[in-house]
């Protein structure tokens, strides 16, 4: 049987240290989540990062919101490694309900084989 020649390897710890992915396990941990957890950096950006001026926004609170939804989705649908996932965030003072937004929570290897859960955007791999 033939082995593939790999041409290239790039690892998720790799990915963390360059900064493409956000590793929030620990938080994670704290949420109840037994894996390690990390997030995309576009999810990062557009979620947990508050924009300059916005108001009654903490990067601590809005990473908490986005895995206290995505517990929730766990236990309404724990089969399969992909869940989508939805909640609103306010990135601006407008007085009105924010956007909801989609993303997606993947279930698979780490560089060790231990399971991982990357959260990212619905069009993200």
């Amino acid at each position: 049987m033939n082995k593939p020649n790999i041409i290239h390897c790039y690892s998720r710890g790799q990915a963390i240290d360059d900064g493409f992915l956000v590793d929030v396990t620990h938080t994670a941990k704290e949420a109840g989540f037994k894996y390690a957890v990390a997030l995309t950096h576009a999810v990062w950006s557009s979620c947990v990062e508050v924009p300059p001026g916005v108001e009654g926004q903490d990067e601590a609170g809005r990473l908490w919101d986005i895995l206290t939804m995505l517990r929730h989705a766990v236990w309404r649908n724990n089969a399969g490694n992909v869940i989508a996932f939805r909640l609103h965030v306010r990135n601006d003072n407008h007085n009105v309900t924010p956007p909801l937004i989609e993303l997606k929570a993947v279930c698979g290897p780490s560089d060790d084989g231990s399971p991982c859960v990357t959260i990212m955007e619905p069009c993200e791999d």
